[in-house]
């Protein structure tokens, strides 16, 4: 559905996008994930033929977007979430589905898309009297009433508070179990790692890693890490006697690198013998640890790289 081969975008003295190639295959979700400036809306507008390349090559459905007699097939068959999404205020969640809707010879019933969104109960409210959430649900409607073979969606859930995030999070899984091709930016870690089947690390204009998540966190998130909560200097002790890589945290945590799933067995094995009556976790990496070991930061809520 994308075949992208070292896209570059330069704006006087700054490269936006620096070379970057990847492929998106039909009916997969594919995250775009990275800090504000990394790149991500600047190659979602030249994919969408918004804006257009330095240098490289870009095919969208097939279609080549430099080429202007392949760039309206190309608008055809997308659909488009902006980032800051809004509709006309005054119209109904029913009437800005539907102005979209009649843009295109051919589209979905209105009302299958709203019913897709679970819309049906706010069908005839005002788009300024709904929530947040309800908003980025009305916008991912219009960009499916068209029923577009690849939907770009630009990161949809920012600036929502958590409980609305997760309900847009619940409907990109539905629009997954309908097999359409979703291209999703986001800064947000646990949003990739949920929703995306392969994610593309992007910073400062480069993909610096791509794969799926588990890909990802095995290659680089290191390793899973056993906590016995509040361990007794005795307990700690044995245990730094007794296995390889354990730390003592100063609030007495006693931390255990675990290399397999055997070593697993045998720490939990002499835990159960010294009948340890402790809290005991297993942390495991996530894209935050491996977004952090590749770029040597973290990004903030606001999606700021520090």
């Amino acid at each position: 559905m994308l075949d992208v081969q070292d896209l570059v975008k330069q704006y006087s003295d700054v490269q936006a996008v620096d070379g970057i190639s990847f492929i998106v295959n039909e009916g997969e979700v594919f995250a775009f994930l990275g800090p504000n400036g990394a790149g991500k809306t600047t190659t979602v507008e030249i994919l969408e033929c918004l804006r257009p390349l330095t240098k490289g090559s870009a095919h969208v459905c097939g279609y080549d977007i430099t080429k202007e007699s392949e760039v309206k097939e190309i608008k055809k068959n997308i659909g488009v979430l902006p980032q800051n999404y809004n509709a006309l205020d005054k119209l109904t969640v029913k009437e800005n589905i539907e102005l979209i809707a009649e843009m295109y010879d051919k589209h979905l019933k209105v009302e299958d898309v709203i019913k897709l969104l679970e819309l049906e109960d706010k069908a005839m409210a005002r788009f300024e009297n709904l929530s947040g959430g309800l908003k980025q649900r009305v916008g991912i409607a219009c960009a499916l009433v068209s029923d577009p073979k690849l939907v770009f969606l630009d990161e949809p859930t920012t600036g929502l508070d958590p409980r609305a995030r997760r309900d847009v999070w619940d409907v990109l899984t539905n629009l997954k179990k309908t097999g359409k091709t979703v291209f999703l930016t986001t800064h947000y870690m646990e949003e990739a790692q949920v929703l995306a089947d392969r994610i593309a690390i992007i910073n400062k204009g480069k993909i610096v890693a791509i794969g799926s998540p588990q890909e990802l966190i095995d290659k680089y998130g290191g390793q899973k890490i056993l906590v016995v909560r509040s361990a007794e200097k005795t307990l700690s002790d044995k245990l730094k006697a007794k296995f390889a890589q354990v730390t003592v945290i100063s609030n007495g945590d006693v931390h255990i690198k675990i290399e397999t799933t055997d070593e697993l067995y045998r720490i939990m094995g002499f835990l159960t013998e010294m009948k340890a009556e402790r809290d005991i976790e297993i942390l495991t990496p996530t894209l935050e640890d491996v977004f952090l070991k590749i770029t040597g930061s973290k990004i903030s809520e606001e999606g700021e790289a520090k």
